[in-house]
């Protein structure tokens, strides 16, 4: 709930800002402060643990790969896709790395459900379960037409599934969709469309109490919140954070979120992150343009990011949320 009002609060302040200048941001505070009776007794984003160590830097876990993506800390191993190797990969902490699926449905990005089971986004068109050994598609298509090519996904704790389905795995030619769409899959089946406003959607991510959704909107450079209704719909959407350095390579990719509500994005230049009000808190230098992230360790405070060929590590002082 906290995540949620601390969005509004940021929101109202911005619009209050448009209007009347610095009076109109004390107004959208008041305002917003108004109906939130938890606020005064809630940690402020400054009163928090920094996220990231001063001076933290990123080592080199493992290269020699065509397009890492997606990675997730499953079953006391870190497991990532190669894309167009069309396979997950395995890396033990004993630093063990071996093919763990392939193929792959050429998946992008990675999740565990509630059972602990592994998920996939695979640009072949499909959401899929990998359960010892089986691949079980759960959906392929929306309103009778096939997915473009789902490119990341998030479980909420009652087990739906949110996942953004941009064009990158498709040729124009094979496409069913004429949009880029959101998406939500609850634990029956049942798949509702929640926007398709975005060209490109991708990284997707819940606040810790699942009360915000974030998307990565990887054309723009921007990461857009929504507040997540009773039923699990969408709805006051507003733009959270526009990481920006001129010249240096990569986008909004893959998001993560920290025990405390922290934002974790790939951006120009290395992975930014933000407190649950919009703030810049730290920024990681990566060598290469990240493509995505991951908390793990068995204690989730090791920071791991997939840069295209190469994958790398940092170590974090708040855990990722579970």
């Amino acid at each position: 709930m906290y995540t949620a009002w601390v969005g509004r609060l940021a929101a109202f302040a911005r619009w209050g800002a448009s209007f009347w200048g610095e009076r109109g941001v004390v107004l959208g505070v008041l305002l917003i402060l108004g109906g939130c009776p938890e606020m005064g007794v809630a940690q402020t984003a400054s009163a928090q643990a920094a996220p990231v160590p001063q001076g933290a830097a990123v080592k080199l876990v493992d290269a020699g790969f065509e397009f890492t993506e997606g990675p997730v800390w499953h079953q006391g191993a870190l497991l990532f896709s190669d894309v167009p190797a069309n396979t997950v990969y395995r890396r033990t902490p004993s630093g063990e790395t071996t093919a763990f699926i392939k193929p792959s449905g050429r998946a992008n990005g990675l999740a565990v459900d509630t059972s602990g089971h592994l998920l996939l986004a695979q640009h072949q068109g499909t959401v899929a379960r990998w359960v010892q050994g089986t691949m079980t598609t759960l959906v392929q298509s929306y309103g009778g037409k096939r997915l473009n090519s789902p490119n990341d996904l998030v479980v909420a704790s009652d087990g739906t599934i949110y996942f953004t389905d941009p064009p990158y795995g498709i040729d124009q030619e094979a496409r069913e969709l004429n949009f880029s769409g959101v998406y939500r899959l609850s634990s029956d089946g049942n798949l509702t469309l929640l926007t398709k406003a975005l060209s490109r959607p991708n990284g997707i991510e819940l606040a810790p109490d699942d009360s915000t959704l974030y998307v990565n909107d990887a054309e723009r450079t921007l990461v857009w919140a929504y507040d997540i209704t009773e039923t699990g719909d969408i709805e006051n959407r507003y733009r959270f954070a526009a990481p920006r350095d001129q010249g240096a390579d990569g986008t909004t990719d893959g998001l993560e979120v920290d025990a405390n509500g922290n934002v974790y994005t790939t951006g120009p230049g290395g992975v930014w992150v933000y407190g649950p009000n919009g703030t810049q808190r730290a920024r990681i230098a990566v060598p290469k343009a990240p493509t995505n992230l991951a908390f793990g360790g068995e204690d989730r405070t090791t920071l791991y990011i997939t840069a295209r060929p190469h994958v790398y590590r940092v170590s974090v002082n708040v855990p990722g949320g579970e």
